[in-house]
C-alpha cells in the first residue's frame, strides 16, 4: 500500500554527533527492503503504523519532494551544505521505479549544483547514472552502496527484498 503525502518541507536537519551530515531528505517513509536490523523501523510508529510489517508494506511517498526542495533551495539565506539522500529509508527501494522521486530530487540538486550523498542497497541507482555522472564531474556527489553479505541465503534472511549481492557488486 502506498500513501501519498504532500510535504511542507523536505530537508530534515539533525545535530547528531554520530552522523557526518546535518541535513537529509527521505522521499519515502517505510522501506520495502524489509531489513530485519533497520534502525528506522520505530519511526513508523509516529504515524500510528507498526514498526514491523507496516514498515515494509505501508509506504508513504512524498510526491512533491522535488518541488519543495526547489522552493527550499531558492530561499534567500539558504546555506549550501551536503544533503544525504535516504538517511532513514532507502531512496532506491523498489517503489522508486514507479514514483521516481529520487531521480527528480537529483535533477533539482544538479540544477542548483548542490552537493549530495547517497546510501543505498538498491541496484536501481544505475538508472540515474546520467545524473550521477554529471554531479560527479562537478565533484558534487558520493554514492555508497551497502553490501551486508555475499551469501544469498543470509541476504534473504537479513534483507528480504533488497537487491541481490551480485546486483550490488555490479553497481559498485
Amino acid at each position: 500500500e502506498v500513501r501519498i503525502e504532500t510535504a511542507k518541507t523536505i530537508i530534515a536537519r539533525n545535530t547528531s554527533p554520530d552522523l557526518p551530515f546535518d541535513r537529509s531528505i527521505n522521499p519515502y517513509r517505510g522501506c520495502e527492503h524489509g531489513c530485519i536490523y533497520c534502525y528506522a523501523r520505530p519511526s513508523h510508529a509516529y504515524w500510528d503504523l507498526s514498526p514491523g510489517l507496516d514498515f515494509e508494506t505501508k509506504l508513504i511517498a512524498k510526491t512533491n519532494a522535488a518541488e519543495v526542495l526547489e522552493q527550499q533551495l531558492s530561499k534567500p539565506g539558504y546555506v549550501c551544505a551536503p544533503i544525504n539522500l535516504g538517511a532513514n529509508t532507502d531512496p532506491y527501494q523498489p517503489i522508486e521505479r514507479e514514483h521516481q522521486l529520487t531521480r527528480r530530487l537529483l535533477e533539482v540538486l544538479l540544477r542548483y549544483r548542490h552537493p549530495v550523498t547517497i546510501v543505498t542497497k538498491g541496484s536501481l541507482v544505475l538508472r540515474d547514472l546520467d545524473l550521477l555522472a554529471e554531479l560527479a564531474s562537478q565533484r558534487l556527489v558520493r554514492v555508497m552502496i551497502s553490501l551486508t553479505t555475499l551469501d544469498d541465503e543470509l541476504k534473504r534472511t537479513l534483507e528480504p527484498r533488497a537487491a541481490a549481492p551480485k546486483a550490488r557488486l555490479r553497481a559498485i
